[in-house]
């Protein structure tokens, strides 16, 4: 079995190796003086294939520290090239980059320079473990020659820190045995306080009696938050305002620079079941939040009511597009499946079917609204098709759902919301806390990266959904086990 009998393992974002800070190389890891003020020399990195194939431009994210990448780093990128995947885009771009470092000149003992204020890379030829680790790493494998490369540097600098750089936990393992300095790529991890902060966004306020009455009886439904709020609310800050023993939703509207009332509205016969439920259909009907992201645990209703807002909204655009990545229990890869792609895809795409027809049950049989998504579908109005082909469209006046988007890395998140074309809306659901990727977790996923890099920004909202609506039995298991 070759090296990438399952790619998954191997360029998936990784784990919190031990010892370190979720925001190790934010605050400072890779930052050396000795280029610049004659301090401490700069350290060496020395890089493995699936930091290149997660980030091409993890290179260029190492500050002035120097870089090593083994020849059979080289020799595995060779493998990927020709992809129509991330991975394949990585490895094109990593080979440009690389080729345009290097156009007219040989790398030379230090290596070639990655510009001004970074430090030099290198492509170092494969070398033997040291005598003492023949017997432990016996296998002829890229794995062992990476780690025997990265020792071979290690031994060849004994007066600079060196420490391979790895996604690969098995690899990580038996760096440590053998005694070689080991890192995890942590650069777009998440820090753990900002996803705590993305369920604790929501504020309460009490109002005085005349402005709530011109909050939910007024006729434009909208107050000014000046002598309500200490300060201007970020975008789409949601409030809850107590009035006696009612509670009523309100948010922040930056082009009307006041908070507004949260009707209780329903979407194509999906009516909210609780407060969380008002504010995401609000948010998936709202033409001028073109990108939504709904997280929370199983059964809250986070498909299900992106479906039916976009149901809702189907006369309004040319297209409506539902899709999910490919990712298997137990890492099955889907070549075991049979049949073409279409057929191989189904088993993935199921879930996004049950939840069409939850909509579709809404209303009796034979009904217009039922037999109009059947009308949909068979147009091709409305399509559920695998997340891969959205790469290299451009998606105009459509309405895009993107379910488990946990699963996604923030490079392959950044790629599909490139694909906004003019009047596109994007949502995106998913549970950080149920990741079926296993080197993802809940501060790596580019669901994750998605709240915290489009914090306060006018044409996003991210609501957190609470609680389980599915059914009893469903809300007690994705709390107690």
């Amino acid at each position: 079995m070759t090296r990438y009998s399952n790619v998954k393992d191997r360029t998936s974002l990784g784990h919190m190796s031990e010892g370190r800070t979720s925001d190790g190389y934010k605050s400072g890891r890779y930052k050396s003086e000795g280029r610049t003020s004659g301090g401490n020399k700069p350290k060496i990195f020395v890089l493995d294939t699936n930091i290149i194939l997660h980030d091409y431009k993890a290179i260029h994210k190492f500050q002035d520290n120097d870089l090593v990448v083994p020849i059979a780093v080289i020799e595995e990128l060779d493998k990927f090239k020709k992809g129509n995947d991330a991975l394949g885009f990585n490895a094109r771009g990593f080979m440009r980059d690389i080729d345009k470092l290097t156009d007219g000149k040989m790398f030379g003992p230090e290596g070639i320079s990655l510009g001004k204020g970074l430090g030099h890379i290198k492509v170092e030829p494969n070398h033997p473990f040291p005598e003492q680790f023949k017997d432990l790493f016996k296998d002829d494998i890229q794995d062992h020659r990476i780690l025997a490369t990265a020792m071979w540097v290690r031994d060849s600098h004994p007066d600079r820190f060196v420490a391979l750089v790895t996604k690969d936990i098995n690899l990580r393992m038996k760096s440590k045995a053998a005694g070689m300095e080991v890192e995890d790529y942590l650069t777009d991890r998440v820090e753990e306080a900002r996803i705590e902060n993305a369920q604790k966004e929501l504020q309460f306020l009490s109002l005085r009696e005349e402005d709530f009455q011109a909050l939910v009886y007024g006729p434009e439904n909208a107050i000014s938050w000046r002598g309500i709020t200490p300060s201007e609310p970020e975008a789409n800050q949601r409030y809850k305002i107590r009035h006696g023993g009612d509670i009523v939703c309100a948010r922040y509207d930056t082009d009307i620079d006041k908070i507004v009332l949260v009707k209780t509205l329903s979407a194509y016969g999906i009516k909210p079941r609780n407060d969380e439920q008002k504010f995401a259909i609000d948010a998936c009907l709202n033409k001028k939040i073109p990108l939504v992201s709904l997280t929370g645990g199983a059964g809250t209703g986070k498909t299900l009511i992106a479906i039916a807002a976009a149901m809702e909204l189907a006369d309004q655009y040319d297209q409506i597009i539902v899709t999910r990545p490919a990712v298997v229990l137990s890492n099955q890869n889907i070549g075991f499946l049979p049949g073409d792609q279409t057929k191989k895809m189904a088993p993935f795409l199921e879930p996004l079917q049950d939840n069409l027809n939850v909509v579709r049950a809404q209303f009796r049989p034979g009904s217009k609204e039922a037999q109009r998504i059947d009308e949909m579908m068979k147009s091709e109005k409305l399509v559920i098709e695998p997340l891969a082909f959205i790469r290299g469209r451009s998606l105009v006046n459509s309405y895009c759902i993107i379910d488990e988007a946990q699963n996604l890395t923030p490079n392959e998140m950044k790629t599909i919301i490139t694909r906004a074309g003019e009047g596109t809306k994007m949502v995106f659901t998913g549970d950080v806390f149920q990741i079926d990727q296993p080197y993802l977790d809940q501060w790596s996923n580019g669901l994750t990266h998605l709240g915290e890099k489009l914090d306060n920004q006018r044409l996003f909202e991210h609501v957190f959904l609470r609680v389980g609506e599915r059914s009893e039995l469903s809300d007690l298991a994705s709390k107690l086990l």
